[in-house]
């Protein structure tokens, strides 16, 4: 499918890319599912209780096992004291188990976020931009002519090494690269920003 291509000057041209990036199949609930689990793996479990093992103090019962006619013990480390350890409380991290996303998930989400990106002209490919933009202010006023002012980035090497220290003082917008974007980054920004390498690279994936 022929797409439109645009450089920062503002002169228009046209791109073929692939239609299994651009016009694949919108599949909501697998979207859905590879969202949760990436935001959900995101999250970091850094709370944490001790269990009754990891609590400091006397192992020896409390009081007798018969004759005193209160219920049966073992040592104040259990969960029911005061004190003791929690029974089934946050293990931290460690013991924290991710959620697995295999390739092919990966994959067709991104396609399919892509190709509504698309359907709602959120899609913008420009030209690699081949001199270094320094000024945070000229790159906001770029990101303004393309109305993309909560937008991802995914550019290819030599262009974000020319407007990186312009882009990263800039709220609400991403720049990476075609390697280090996820369903997540698509989701979470309104327009998406290709440069002509990189759309191409990941062409190529698919």
């Amino acid at each position: 499918m022929k797409l439109e291509k645009i450089n920062i000057d503002g002169k228009k041209a046209s791109i073929e890319i692939s239609d299994k990036i651009i016009a694949a199949k919108i599949n909501p609930r697998l979207v859905s599912q590879v969202l949760y689990k990436t935001n959900a793996n995101y999250k970091g479990r850094k709370a944490k209780t001790k269990q009754k093992n990891e609590i400091t103090g006397s192992t020896s019962k409390i009081y007798a096992q018969k004759g005193t006619g209160n219920a049966r013990h073992a040592s104040k480390k259990a969960p029911i004291f005061v004190g003791g350890g929690i029974a089934h409380g946050p293990k931290g991290e460690l013991n924290h188990k991710k959620r697995k996303l295999n390739k092919s998930e990966k994959k067709l989400s991104i396609a399919s976020l892509i190709t509504k990106k698309n359907n709602l002209n959120d899609l913008i490919i420009i030209d690699d931009i081949q001199k270094q933009i320094l000024k945070t202010k000229e790159m906001n006023s770029l990101l303004i002519k393309f109305e993309a002012r909560n937008s991802i980035i995914i550019a290819d090497k030599k262009s974000k090494d020319n407007i990186y220290k312009s882009v990263r003082n800039i709220p609400n917008v991403k720049i990476t690269d075609v390697n280090h974007f996820s369903a997540y980054d698509l989701a979470k920004f309104k327009k998406v920003i290709f440069t002509e390498t990189s759309i191409k690279e990941l062409e190529k994936r698919y």
